[in-house]
């Protein structure tokens, strides 16, 4: 078995196992079974377990002392005579706990926004595949219908061409022609594999998807149009996208850890209690105790100073995305438009004439009104243009996807 043969047998078994799937229907497959976002999830769950741990203050501390050895009445270890006992709680000072239950939250959010981060580029991952799928199955219908008729007028030629009625010249014009459909066709079936395996894995549905959309919901998705202007795409990306939300949110997490790093630099109080039974100035006494660092330098000014770079470092981050996510937004703003102004040139008209020409031609040719020359220069101008239009259209499904995708919000349906 040749490579091309082998590759049919891989795709015919991989179609044989596969289910009609909406896009819709295959989104909510991707948030239920996609393992990247389950694990991703976690995240947020292991920044709740650090707020949780930074609510919780430091244990009460307790020590003790007994006597070790007796010098007037010469015993070892005289718990009757002498012993204490001391209970300690470490309190803390210059809201430390608030600013570290603060940052905690903060990072949570950061959580939250990195999950919505994955989450966008994995869904826009999936809308890009199906489309991709859905239009290679349209081109790979087309190079079928041509090569049905290709491979059965060659087989015709073949047989002349051995009697001697028709020239080798002719045979090798329509042979070429196969040649390339059968080298579109591998092509085609190679990407239809790439798609489909790239779909089971964000859907997490092992039997393949198959993509199910009818010719009018193709249309209208084609004619959509993204409401306001460049402008108002702008504003929009800037108040939903994800990646400019997170280095935002990325600044207030700094100030947040820079003011629990400096309130890191005030002494905490150790505040406690102490038993004493023979050794204090009275029998039996019972003390109170106070005890604090002395301040004489702030201990924590090097990560002080560290955070308060990391403020600026950030602040000039975001100046970066904003410019950068503008930017992103209005060439894929043009580029949208551009492939939608191309692709609206093309009128149903146009369509419906080019497949009208094309079985005007075959019928033209079977009644030997036209020549071979003509024919095969034909097909071969029809092959590339029926697939250039296929692509045509799944390039503009892509530029929509791409403003999805920066803007974050659904403008494309």
């Amino acid at each position: 078995m040749n490579k091309i043969a082998g590759l049919f047998v891989v795709i015919s078994s991989v179609i044989s196992a596969q289910q009609q799937m909406s896009l819709l229907e295959c989104e909510n497959a991707f948030q239920q079974n996609n393992l990247q976002l389950l694990a991703e999830q976690y995240s947020i769950n292991m920044a709740d377990a650090d707020i949780l741990q930074a609510k919780i203050w430091e244990l009460p501390q307790m020590s003790g002392y007994i006597n070790g050895y007796n010098p007037e009445d010469k015993r070892f270890l005289d718990a009757g005579r002498a012993k204490g006992l001391e209970v300690t709680q470490l309190i803390y000072m210059g809201g430390k706990k608030k600013n570290e239950i603060a940052f905690a939250k903060s990072n949570k959010e950061l959580a939250q926004l990195q999950f919505s981060q994955l989450l966008v580029e994995l869904r826009t991952q999936l809308h890009t595949n199906y489309y991709n799928l859905y239009y290679e199955k349209l081109k790979l219908e087309n190079v079928n219908k041509q090569l049905g008729y290709m491979n059965d007028l060659l087989k015709a030629y073949k047989v002349q061409s051995a009697k001697g009625n028709v020239s080798l010249k002719d045979e090798v014009r329509l042979q070429s022609i196969v040649i390339q459909l059968n080298n579109d066709k591998v092509e085609i079936n190679k990407n239809l594999l790439e798609f489909k395996q790239a779909l089971k894995v964000l859907t997490g549905i092992s039997e393949g998807v198959e993509p199910q959309i009818s010719e009018e919901e193709a249309k209208d998705i084609l004619a959509a149009q993204p409401f306001g202007d460049e402008t108002e795409l702008k504003r929009k990306a800037l108040e939903n996208n994800a990646d400019y939300l997170f280095i935002l949110k990325l600044i207030e997490n700094s100030k947040l850890y820079s003011q629990w790093q400096k309130s890191l630099n005030v002494p905490d109080l150790n505040v406690g209690m102490e038993y004493d039974q023979a050794s204090g100035t009275f029998n039996n006494e019972i003390n109170l105790k106070v005890g604090i660092p002395i301040p004489l330098w702030k201990n924590n000014r090097g990560n002080v100073e560290k955070a308060n770079h990391a403020i600026k470092q950030n602040q000039k981050n975001a100046e970066f995305q904003k410019f950068d996510l503008e930017t992103k937004v209005e060439s894929a703003f043009q580029i949208w438009k551009s492939q939608y102004e191309q692709l609206a040139e093309i009128k149903a008209t146009d369509l419906s004439n080019l497949d009208l020409v094309y079985n005007g031609m075959l019928k033209n040719f079977r009644n030997g009104n036209i020549s071979l020359i003509e024919f095969t220069d034909f097909m071969e101008s029809y092959r590339q243009t029926a697939l250039q239009i296929y692509d045509m259209k799944n390039e503009l499904m892509q530029s929509a996807e791409r403003l999805n995708q920066l803007v974050q919000t659904k403008i494309f349906y």
